[in-house]
Parts: C-alpha cells; structure tokens; sequence
C-alpha cells in the first residue's frame, strides 16, 4: 500500500492502468483510477499515459490470462550441445538431409542460439518428474523411489512427496529411435542393447512436420548423440501444412477442415491420396481444394477404362502367337518411353520428390499409354490385336501398376489379381511387394521421330476443326523432309491416328495447301475446296512472330558468356539445338508465306 500522505517532495511514483472490463478486475481498475486521484488532488501528479496493452485471455473460457512465476525444471541445452558437438556437425556436414534442403539452416540457426529446455510441465497424465522432496524443501533425483533409497539410505527415513508436474512431451519423445526397442539400451556404456535396436538404429528416413523441426527432430539427434553416439536417421522430409484456399490453416476451430471419410466416399480413398500428393511439394504448404481430389478420382476412373479395353482387345485364341505385328514400332516406341519416364521417376524418388515422381507417373499413364500407345494398337470395333501386342500390352500395364503402387494402392492391387488378364496369382504375389526393374538405356532416336509423329498428328486433327472436316473423312498428306527423318515406319500411325489415306514424300512446296511444320519437316494438307489465303497468312504471320520472339531468348542465353562457360554442356548442347530448329521453322515459313 502507498501512502498518499507520506511521499516525499521529489519522489516519482507510475502506475500503469489497464483498462480492464471484465467481471472482478473493474474494481482494481477503479481503486487504481482513485489512487491517481488522490495524487492529482496534492499536485503531486506530473502527468497521466494511456498504453494499449495486449491482454491474453483463454481460448475456451475467454478469462483473462495473467503472467505467474513459478517453479520450473530446466535443462542447460548450451551445456548438453558443448558437450556433443556432433549434434550441430550431423546436419551442416550432411550426414542427416533434409528435405527440403533449405531447413538446415533453421536447425543452424536454433543449435547456435539454443536456449535452456524447462522440461516441467503442468499436466495430470504423463510421465511423472523422478524428484522428491523433503519437508525443508531439499529435493533428490533418481529414476524411483526405490532406487533414491537405495543409493542414499539415508533418504528411507525422511518425509518425502514427488513432484507434481510432468515431463514434456517432447523429453519422451526424443528418446522414441531407441526407446521403441528395449530401456536397457540406457544401462551403462557398454552395453549397447539388443539385437533389434543393433539392427534398426539408425533408420534411414523420418517423415514429419517442419513445425517441430526443433521440439522433436532436433531433439531427437540430440538424444542420438548422447545415447547412442550417432544420429537416429539419414533423411528428414518436411511435409507442409494442409490449407484452405484461403490459406488458412485447417483448424476444428474455424470449422475449415473436410472430413476424410467424407471425401473417401466422394473420390475414392486413391483419388484422395493422389489429390493431396499432386499439391504437396516437399516443405511447401498443401493448399488444398476438392478440385485436386476430383482430379485423383478422374485419373482412377482412366486407369479402370484403360483396363478393360485392354481385357475387351484380348485374342480368342492365345496360343497362336505371331511374332511379327504391325504394331511393333507402337511397342518399341513405348519400351523405351517407359525406360526413360522411370529413369526420371527413381530421380525423383532419390531427391525424395514424391509429388514430381507422381507427377511423371501421371503423364506416362495418362498421356502416353491410354492417350498414344493404346490408340497406336487399338483394333477396329469389335476386333482384336494379336498374340505379340496384347502380351506387350499387359507387360506393359503390370509394369505401370507397380509404378503407380505407392500412390493408388487399392486400386492397383485389385488389377493386379484380375485373373483373366494375369491369371492366377500365388497368394503372397501381390503388387505390394512386386519388384520394378532398375531403368535401362533407352533409344532416343525413336522417342524423338514419335514426338514427331504425334505433332503432325496433333496438327492434323487442329486442320480439321479449324475447317470443319469431319474426323471420317480421309485426307491426303504429303510431307517435305528437311530432318532426314526415315517416315515408312511410322506411316502405319499417321494414317491410322491422322486418317489420311494417301500419304507422299514430295521435295517441293505445295501451293495452295494447307501447310503446316512437325519438327524441321513440312506437311501438306491438299484439300478439295480452296483455302482462305488471308487466314492462311494472318495464322503464318503469328507463328513467325511467336518463334522470332522464342529464338530472340535463345540467342539472349547463348550470347551470355557466363552461361555457356558454367552451364553443363548437355544443357548449352540444348538450347544450340533450340536455336538451330527455331531458325528452320522461321525459314520454312517464310518461304510458305511468300508462296502464298
């Protein structure tokens, strides 16, 4: 209490007055008002303030939350680091990855600002701090009771109460790489444990959160380092935190969050999964939205359509096997796309890349197999392939089922055990466990001429919307060969995908036909009406502008003398090869715009 009376002339007394409304602190508020008061009325008051204070309050029952001191166990972590200096050295140095790579420096910055750890916590359920106190408040440590009497005898006679609080959650959690083993591996420093922590410690990867890269990864190596004398894994990935498209954080509280199951029965429990891992970079936040689920129950439902076109083209008879087929350049083109998509995929994997290794999944199946391959060896309606193509077919889609494995486990499994397609298969044979090849050497030679072939086909069929050709009616093709490129391989899928019905090698330009450039080469389309001149001009003059700005960038990268000297020579060899077809086509176009 101050006297208001007895303050000396030159003393300065401040109080701080916040402005409290809440029910049982109005009345401190006022006492505190009437104390400036009775300063003001001696002329003792030199001025009056008002501070904006941020008072907490509970989130559940809206109490305002004071600050209180009070007794606290603590760990000297500057101390325990000194003591290991491995700890800071596992991640600068590598031996534990992160990923992404960029959290390493968060964990730099925490090991070189580490600040004590209270390990006390003021909860009921938990594991109960292992100290004791007397009746002079003297206190004494050990893992029980039975163990402080033993090594302190002296200690049986005394009045004794465990403390209260309880460990941190993390304090136990740090020790879970060896604690999930067997206690004894802690017994003295020879024993190292048993056959199973011997085996397992340490592990290779650890998933979890970036938001308690500190609180339990961190802690976690410390733990390692002291107890075991090494880190309790080689990899971290750092998932991200899942959003609304708000980008809010998903909580019960702002009622944002959607239910799993509801979702399950929406899009299936792989379109899910696939939903979340095409939005889930690694350490980057997830924001999710319906729309990617609804993605992942479209790609389900193409992969269950894929199959049972490929069940509806099975031969009646497959005993007889032709080993020539018309569609073999179709399954050589896609051996070697499947080498070269999965040699991307182990990359990806490697680098711990999950949504691009799903992503190069997607494409492979989407757009290769169900999109080009199985329309390159599509029968007739109501007609089947041969023997060889359909055998190549299902080795085919067996291979993709183990691909997609990981993403879509449901579904793969259950096509894995279709019998008529795969026969039966033994009971511990299932796609779970099913083995992918490492990647081979693939042709690049037939992956490029294909990419070829589909943009000439892709440019046939964008002619007979523009002219509005009805897709049955045949075409004829001529192409003027700039590349080199043998076509009489390919021919048989220009025509089918393309419906051409006459197709010609010519060295000249044709005038008056509809023109267009897959690669270096040119392709004609002679049409039976005349053409528009003036839109045929106006769609050649745009591409010319389009490609001069395109070869304008290229020449920018190459003229860049810190380019060329530190980029790979693959990726300098790339963008020359850019320069070099960029220039083609211009030439090629201009010439076709003078003709016309």
């Amino acid at each position: 209490p101050v006297s208001v009376n007895g303050i000396a002339e030159k003393t300065t007394v401040g109080f701080i007055v916040r402005d409290y409304t809440r029910e049982g602190l109005l009345s401190h508020h006022n006492r505190l008002k009437k104390i400036a008061e009775d300063i003001a009325a001696i002329n003792q008051l030199q001025k009056t303030e008002d501070y904006k204070g941020q008072v907490g309050t509970s989130e559940r029952t809206g109490a305002v939350i004071e600050s209180r001191l009070s007794l606290q166990w603590f760990m000297d972590m500057k101390k325990f680091i000194a003591l290991n200096p491995d700890i800071a050295a596992a991640v600068a140095d590598e031996k534990i990855k992160f990923h992404p790579n960029k959290a390493k420096n968060t964990y730099a910055h925490w090991m070189d600002n580490i600040k004590d750890w209270c390990i006390s916590r003021q909860l009921w359920w938990g594991q109960q701090i292992p100290a004791w106190y007397d009746e002079e408040g003297n206190f004494y440590v050990a893992e029980s009771l039975e163990a402080l009497h033993n090594s302190q005898p002296e200690t049986r006679n005394l009045k004794l109460t465990q403390d209260e609080d309880c460990l941190d959650t993390w304090f136990s959690s740090w020790l879970w790489p060896i604690s999930v083993f067997d206690p004894t591996v802690f017994a003295d420093s020879t024993q190292k444990g048993n056959a199973d922590v011997n085996y397992y410690y340490p592990t290779n990867d650890l998933v979890t959160a970036p938001e308690i890269l500190f609180f339990w990864v961190a802690r976690m190596i410390m733990a390692g380092h002291e107890f075991r004398g090494q880190a309790p894994f080689k990899n971290v990935y750092l998932t991200g935190i899942v959003r609304d498209k708000l980008g809010r954080k998903m909580s019960k509280s702002l009622g944002n969050s959607p239910d799993p199951l509801d979702l399950i029965a929406k899009f299936g429990a792989d379109g899910v999964r696939v939903g979340m891992l095409l939005c889930s970079p690694a350490g980057n936040d997830i924001m999710f939205d319906e729309s990617s689920c609804e993605q992942g129950r479209n790609f389900a439902n193409k992969i269950w359509n894929a199959f049972k076109l490929v069940k509806g083209i099975k031969p009646e008879n497959l005993e007889v096997i032709n080993s020539e087929t018309p569609n073999q350049i179709a399954i050589d083109w896609f051996t070697n796309r499947y080498q070269e998509a999965l040699a991307e995929i182990e990359n990806h994997f490697t680098n711990y890349r999950l949504s691009e290794a799903l992503m190069a999944s997607y494409k492979l199946v989407w757009d290769d197999f169900c999109a080009w391959y199985l329309e390159m060896i599509k029968p007739p309606y109501q007609q089947f392939t041969d023997v060889a193509t359909y055998n190549a077919t299902v080795s085919f889609f067996a291979d993709i089922l183990k691909l997609l494995h990981p993403f879509m486990p449901f579904l793969t499994e259950e096509l894995w055990h279709d019998e008529e397609v795969f026969g039966k298969r033994e009971t511990l044979d299932c796609c779970i466990v099913a083995q992918v090849e490492d990647s081979k050497s693939f042709d690049a030679t037939i992956l490029l001429n294909i990419e070829i072939i589909k943009q000439a086909i892709a440019e046939i069929r964008n002619i007979r919307n523009q002219k509005q050709i009805s897709p049955k009616e045949a075409l004829p093709l001529s192409i003027k060969i700039n590349s080199g490129m043998d076509y009489r391989p390919y021919q048989a899928i220009l025509q089918k995908l393309g419906n051409i019905n006459q197709l010609s090698i010519v060295n000249e330009k044709i005038i008056g036909a509809v023109s267009f450039l897959s690669g270096r080469d040119e392709f004609y389309i002679t049409l039976s009406g005349s053409i528009d001149i003036d839109a045929e001009k106006e769609r050649i003059i745009k591409e010319i502008g389009y490609l001069e700005g395109f070869l304008k960038t290229v020449n920018l990268k190459l003229s860049n003398e810190k380019f060329v000297a530190n980029a790979k020579p693959d990726v300098v060899a790339i963008e020359k090869n850019k320069q070099a077809d960029a220039e083609s086509k211009l030439k090629t176009l201009k010439e076709t715009l003078v003709s016309l």
